[in-house]
């Protein structure tokens, strides 16, 4: 452009402002431009009349208002300098050109206006001033109408001359849009070419002003993307044509090109994917009979563009990202997760679809592996998302892109995903090979936040994921050990990754072959060394922030081999015990179960093991290391036995009796057994205990086949491999009951249970009622056989004999069966008899029936409980205390059916039951807590909540009664106590501080009392986190209250916390010797 004309605008500029030029743009859209429910009813006829009417009343202002003279040198000046022809017969093509030469002037004096502005300095004096605003702001009602002018420049100049398939049709979109395409005349000149190529060029121009183009690609990025697409890259109809005949010249398509990749550069990324994938379309529709196709495909050749700038999208830098927002926000979660987000997150389809376009390789890569390494890192990245709202939809994608790429490329997601993941973890293995310049002691090998995203990580891909790839349980397998040691060492302390850990142990053990699983736990045991775990010169340690980090281990000098030896000792006891917790959660599928029988049949091992080849040759046939390493070997061997029976010990302990889940488990554990006890024989080395185990494990078998399991062919054929154990047994074994046994179970399991003897049946009716754990001699297993013969056809016989195995006898002073019935039945009416001495001694004989554990009291345990419960009405107090000792009886029975009724009428309110009935109820439930002594912390939960809640009860003798049951609740749970010991602390703390009747506080300083007698020297270790605040309170209590029999019991609280501090701070000097048996 020439100077002069330069000079001729700029003057022009100064004096046009910005309100005439958005009054011009607001008299094109009248009258029925600014409503869009007059457009929408528009027809062809009176939309060509009004465009010519608001053409001619632009021209009218421009001619005959002075004040517009300005503005129409400026427009005439862009005109000129425009290079599009703006007359044409089409009014659509007038009325769009008119409009964009105002756009441009609105861009220009915008721009002249902004290089103007000169803010000035801010005044310190009023530094809450806002600064000045800069004239080429836009307010609201001015932004709407430019957003109206562009919305008619969109559709009257580029959607019509959009060939098919490029875009969304205009006919599509509203009624006014297919008006729009009907009178457009796309036959006189201008081309509809050259048209298309003006408006987007215009377009891009006015975006040029910041405020302006994000009003135009903020709605028309796709309608423009897909006019640059047409221009730049749509073949032409005819190859045959001259560049003097062709519509544009070939530097005209490149500006176009390059506009294109420009605008895409410039914008939202996540705007510029979803416009992309509009573009793009998807697959074809299926049309259906007298329907047409609704919407054309979109060209070969717009495919494969789409395709290419969205792989360009993707190959930047957080492509990855941009990609999954535009998807996701396209489908309505909004920019940072909206209110549609958890919808979002939820639909599986969506992230089906993100994950296929991520795990293509495009064309553009020179190959899959250098694709993956460049998108891997970003995948990894969702996992770390910070925003909250969209978190959840960023790790669902990224989980299942992570699963989709181990499924389709399990090498290169080996490689680039999984290796990166678990770096963390294979950096401390035993199998590795730690720097040189990591072997510094207390350098960190791995911190805290790189072992916390790591366990996030792999719980994200494989609990969440939970799909059991191979390349997914191949590549954790090698860092199970180390997550083991990481799991125990949460178990040590609060950590907010121990549960992670655990669901993901879980996991890959439910996952893998029972062969391998068995292997992992012998690793995790300590059986098996070849198993990889924790280098030996890494331990974890807790981080500042509260998390964990791996660390290289501080150097040990020889004085401290005694607390390194005790340091490892006390570490494999730990690991057991986690172990035996860990397998307590996988008892259902039968991995426990699994393990037990190994841990059995390596017993097994044991007894068979020949002594003689531990025996040493000759020292004069071996050298000093020879020794040495037999040495060694010994010790390792007797170290294996240790924990094979410590493992034993445990599982016994912590299994329930679910611990077997199939036919073939219980068949291995028989075998086992039955293997143990022929090379006990063999060596002659049975015992009292082999004997009842082998009872055991034979009546187990004959219970199965007595009719409690029904049994298939396909059992029988499992049973059959004790045929020849049973044989054996029958054969070697000295006891003849076992003997005789073990030749009729071998019989009945040879017939498919066709012909079963007398004593099969009897073995399986006794096991069913043993009622003795430690076993019988011969004779009184024959007495008790005949007895359960006489019994078994009583109605209530397996109902209590289901109670029986786990309640033990407490007298054997009366046989079963020695009450009669009418004895009985005098009883019961005699429970009902007005004379009190009656009454009473009724229900005390009840009560001594059932402390007896008469098989005919218990089968009638809900009607006792209910005449216990009437008599506990009763005023007389030598009545309700006999009612009172009865049901304390019956609750020690059968605690679990009878303990959750009396909490909740000890909780209930008081319309429902008296304050003397439930005052009654608290006595029967101090009575339960002494008779279940260590057994109590099994009901710990409701009994603690229901004596919590109770101590904030409206009446005050129910509050004293509830402290005073917490308190002998607590007396006997010593460590049980567990996190409640903060809650307890709370409680007692308020109550002795705030509650207004003396007697209530003087029950939470004695709960206090017994908390510190019950516990005695365990007080340190229990209540170390609480120990303060007692003492606190005590002193409180001692200078500030002033009941006299409340300082009392603080100061004797006092002394007992004294005896106690004393004792652990200054313990008495033993003369004794300790010896440590190691594993």
């Amino acid at each position: 452009m020439a100077a002069v004309s330069q000079a001729a605008g700029s003057r022009v500029l100064e004096k046009c402002g910005l309100e005439q030029i958005l009054e011009a743009l607001k008299l094109l859209l009248s009258p029925g431009g600014s409503g869009s429910n007059s457009l929408q009813i528009m027809k062809h006829d009176i939309l060509l009349a009004t465009l010519k009417s608001n053409l001619s009343a632009l021209e009218d202002k421009f001619l005959k208002d002075p004040h517009w003279k300005i503005l129409k040198l400026l427009r005439d000046e862009i005109a000129h300098e425009a290079e599009w022809p703006q007359d044409s017969v089409d009014v659509t093509w007038r009325f769009t050109s008119q409009t964009l030469l105002l756009l441009l002037c609105l861009k220009e004096t915008m721009l002249r206006l902004a290089a103007d502005f000169n803010p000035g300095k801010p005044n310190p004096k009023t530094p809450e001033t806002a600064p000045a605003l800069s004239p080429d702001t836009l307010s609201v009602s001015q932004q709407k109408t430019v957003q109206s002018v562009l919305q008619f420049v969109v559709t009257l100049g580029v959607c019509p001359y959009l060939t098919p398939g490029v875009g969304v049709p205009l006919r599509f979109r509203t009624e006014f849009g297919a008006v729009v395409q009907d009178v457009v005349c796309l036959s006189t000149a201008p081309s509809t070419t050259r048209r298309l190529y003006t408006s987007c060029r215009a377009l891009l121009s006015v975006a040029q002003h910041a405020s302006l183009g994000s009003l135009v690609f903020c709605r028309h990025l796709g309608d423009i993307a897909a006019g640059l697409c047409q221009l730049g890259f749509c073949p032409s109809k005819s190859s045959s044509l001259s560049p003097e005949e062709e519509v544009l010249t070939e530097e005209e398509r490149a500006l176009s090109r390059k506009a294109l990749r420009d605008i895409l550069d410039q914008v939202y990324q996540p705007l510029a994917v979803r416009e992309l994938l509009i573009l793009q379309g998807g697959p074809p529709q299926s049309c259906s009979e007298g329907k047409m196709q609704v919407r054309c495909r979109a060209p070969a050749w717009l495919r494969r563009l789409c395709g290419q700038l969205l792989s360009e999208r993707l190959m930047r830098p957080s492509g990855v990202q941009a990609v999954v927002r535009g998807i996701l926000e396209g489908a309505g979660a909004g920019a940072a997760g909206g209110s549609d987000a958890e919808a979002t997150a939820a639909d599986w389809k969506k992230c089906d679809l993100i994950a296929k376009i991520l795990a293509s390789c495009p064309q553009q890569s020179l190959s899959p592996e250098d694709y993956y390494r460049d998108i891997c890192p970003q995948i990894l990245d969702l996992f770390h998302f910070q925003d909250k709202l969209a978190a959840r939809q960023f790790q669902r994608v990224a989980t299942t892109t992570f699963l989709t790429m181990s499924r389709e490329q399990p090498q290169l997601a080996a490689k680039y995903l999984l290796q990166p993941v678990l770096a963390p973890l294979h950096r401390c293995l035993n199998t590795a090979e730690i720097p040189e310049s990591d072997m510094v002691p207390g350098t960190i090998l791995v911190t805290e936040e790189q072992l916390s995203r790591c366990i996030e990580d792999i719980y994200k891909v494989y609990v969440v994921g939970n799909e059991p790839l191979p390349v997914l349980v191949d590549s954790l397998l090698p860092v199970l050990g180390v997550l083991f040691s990481l799991y125990c060492f949460t178990k040590q302390s609060v950590s907010h990754i121990r549960s992670l850990c655990q669901e993901i142990l879980l996991w890959i053990l439910g996952r893998l072959e029972r062969n391998k699983a068995v292997a992992s736990l012998k690793g995790f045991a300590g059986l098996d060394k070849s198993v990889p775990s924790l280098h030996s010169l890494c331990h974890f340690r807790a981080a500042p922030q509260g998390g964990i980090m791996i660390t290289i281990k501080e150097a040990m000098c020889d004085e401290d081999e005694d607390e390194a030896l005790y340091q490892k000792v006390s570490s494999e006891q730990c690991r057991v015990e986690h172990l035996g917790g860990l397998l307590s959660h996988c008892q259902e599928c039968g991995l426990a179960g699994d393990f037990f029988i190994y841990c059995l049949k390596e017993l097994t091992h044991m007894a068979v093991e020949n002594e003689t080849e531990f025996k040493m040759k000759p020292f004069s046939n071996k050298s000093l290391l020879e020794l040495e390493q037999h040495q060694t070997l010994l010790v390792e061997g007797q170290e294996q036995k240790l924990l094979v029976l410590q493992l034993v010990a445990l599982l016994c302990e912590r299994m329930s009796e679910q611990i077997f889940t199939n036919i073939t488990q219980v068949v291995d554990f028989v075998a086992a057994t039955l293997q143990r006890a022929c090379a006990s024989v063999a060596h002659q080395a049975e015992s009292t205990v082999e004997s009842q185990t082998l009872s055991m494990s034979m009546g187990l078998v004959a219970v199965m086949l007595g009719g409690a399991v029904q049994l298939k062919s396909s059992d029988f054929a499992v049973l059959k491999q004790l045929l020849p154990l049973l044989e054996k047994v029958s054969s070697t074994y000295p006891d003849p009951v076992i003997q005789e046994l073990a030749a009729d179970l071998r019989i009945t399991i040879s017939t498919h249970g066709a012909f079963s003897t007398e004593t099969v049946s009897v073995a399986a009716q006794s096991t069913l009622n043993k009622k003795d754990p430690e076993g019988k001699r011969e004779e009184q297993q024959q007495t008790s056989y005949e007895r359960y013969s006489d019994v078994s056809h009583e109605p209530q016989q397996s109902h209590v004999a289901s109670h029986e195995v786990h309640e033990p006898s407490t007298t054997a002073k009366q046989k079963s069966g020695s009450v009669t019935m009418e004895e009985l039945q005098e009883a019961l009416l005699s429970a009902y008899d007005p004379q009190i001495p009656t009454r009473a001694a009724a229900l005390r004989t009840l009560s001594r029936w059932i402390e007896q554990r008469e098989a005919k009291i218990l089968g009638m345990q809900e009607k006792l409980l209910k005449i216990f419960l009437e008599n506990l009405e009763h005023e007389d107090t030598f009545v309700y205390l006999s009612a009172i000792q009865g049901v304390a009886l019956l609750s020690d029975v059968y605690p679990e059916k009878i303990l959750p009724g009396l909490l909740a009428q000890y909780d209930s309110s008081k319309d429902r039951h008296t304050p003397e009935t439930r005052m009654k109820v608290g006595e029967i439930l101090m009575r339960i807590v002494r008779a279940l002594g260590d057994m109590v912390s099994k009901y710990r939960e409701p009994l603690i909540h229901t004596f919590l809640r109770g101590a904030r009860d409206l009446d005050s003798a129910h509050r004293a009664s509830s402290l005073s049951n917490l308190g002998e609740l607590c007396q006997r749970l010593h460590f049980m106590l567990g996190s409640v010991v903060h809650e307890v602390t709370a409680c007692l703390i308020a109550v002795a501080k705030t509650d207004h009747e003396v007697q209530v506080r003087r029950a939470a300083i004695h709960v206090i009392v017994l908390l510190l007698r019950g516990l005695s020297q365990k007080a340190t270790e229990v209540l170390r986190d609480v120990l303060k605040d007692l003492y606190h309170l005590l002193k409180h209590v001692v200078c500030l209250e002033p009941d006299d029999v409340a300082r009392l019991h603080a100061q004797l609280a006092l002394e007992e916390l004294d005896e106690i501090m004393r004792n652990f701070l200054f313990p008495p000097p033993k003369l004794e010797k300790k010896i440590t048996v190691l594993p």
